[in-house]
């Protein structure tokens, strides 16, 4: 017997070939017939009528494989629930949402998710002993009976998906696209260096007001970033609501993200400059006081939130087609054919 799991480029593909081996020990435990796990990375695109396309399903009526598992990206729901699994047992096809599953023990909980929808893809002949489901989510049957259906549990479901979909981002593939944001920024921050007046005004400032200047330029590098970019998703219809939120949870998060790291990533360097160029005694001189590690960290502190502000404020991502990739939403745009309003909820061919 032939499982085949089609995953989307990305992380999904990068779960199904670490949990690949394994898979195919569990699921032959189930199985009266030897199982192969085969496993393919394509990008499954959105048709019109909002069904998942890919090529590999025509496979199961040429007999070439006998269960098919598409692993997607792309966060599904129904009635206002994420939608992990659904599954579709005479066209021997399942749909798993990647992004329910959370940011945590992921690999645990796929193994989980495409074994039970294994088991109830597989004919009653070639299921070799009976399954104990001991995931952590439950089945329902739905009322046509044509499908299975794993919903998330109301109360955590939201923000596991909305980790799932940051995780998705691959936020720290995104930061080295702001280098040129952080050459601007260093470029500016650096002035903190050569001017005595930024040492004296560090010096003045309160740790609380150090915080608030910080978490200021971090909101309006990130807002600069969302509108200039326009990053920020707006639902064209009322039942898209809440995926578009969120997107623009999981898309904010990882902007934060970017910019703390590219953040700390200034400080860094400003505070090892600081060191190195300023001499200390000169310092005391222009402060008017004894001079530790703890004034070159409020220097560099100040002018890391300089630069941000004047430097990196402006500046944007280092190539526009990486937009692509950042956000789920514009990847999901990427793989639909068309704009046409979808029907109410998502099916599988």
């Amino acid at each position: 017997m032939v499982v085949y799991v089609i995953a989307d480029p990305g992380l999904p593909t990068g779960r199904v070939s670490a949990i690949q081996d394994s898979l195919e020990s569990r699921l032959q435990t189930l199985s009266s017939l030897k199982v192969r796990v085969e496993s393919q990375s394509e990008l499954i695109r959105i048709r019109p009528d909002n069904t998942l396309e890919t090529r590999v399903v025509e496979h199961l009526s040429e007999g070439r494989v006998d269960v098919v598992i598409l692993l997607t990206e792309i966060p599904r729901y129904l009635d206002k629930r994420p939608l992990i699994a659904e599954a579709y047992p005479e066209e021997r096809v399942a749909v798993i949402s990647c992004p329910t599953l959370g940011a945590w023990a992921t690999k645990s909980k796929l193994m989980r998710v495409v074994t039970d929808c294994a088991y109830r893809l597989m004919s009653d002949e070639h299921v070799a002993e009976t399954y104990v489901d001991d995931g952590w989510g439950k089945w329902i049957v739905r009322d046509d009976r044509a499908s299975q259906i794993m919903l998330a549990d109301p109360r955590t479901g939201l923000p596991r998906t909305v980790m799932g979909v940051i995780m998705a981002n691959e936020p720290w593939r995104t930061v080295p696209k702001l280098s040129r944001a952080l050459a601007a920024a260093s470029a500016t921050g650096a002035f903190g260096i050569f001017y005595n007046s930024i040492w004296q005004m560090s010096e003045a400032l309160s740790t609380g007001r150090l915080f608030v200047i910080s978490a200021l330029a971090i909101i309006s590098m990130v807002g600069w970033l969302l509108i200039s970019n326009r990053l920020w998703e707006r639902p064209k219809y009322d039942r898209l609501s809440v995926i578009v939120l969120l997107y623009n949870l999981s898309t904010v998060t990882t902007l934060v993200f970017c910019v703390v790291t590219l953040y700390i990533a200034l400080w860094v360097f400003i505070f090892v400059a600081g060191v190195i160029v300023i001499d200390p005694r000169f310092m005391a001189t222009v402060i008017g006081g004894d001079v530790d590690l703890v004034n070159y960290s409020a220097i560099a502190w100040l002018s890391a939130s300089m630069g941000v502000v004047a430097g990196a404020l402006g500046s944007g991502f280092d190539d526009q087609m990486d937009l692509r990739h950042i956000t789920m939403g514009a990847r999901e745009r990427q793989r639909a054919y068309t704009q046409q309003e979808p029907p109410a909820g998502p099916t599988v061919s």
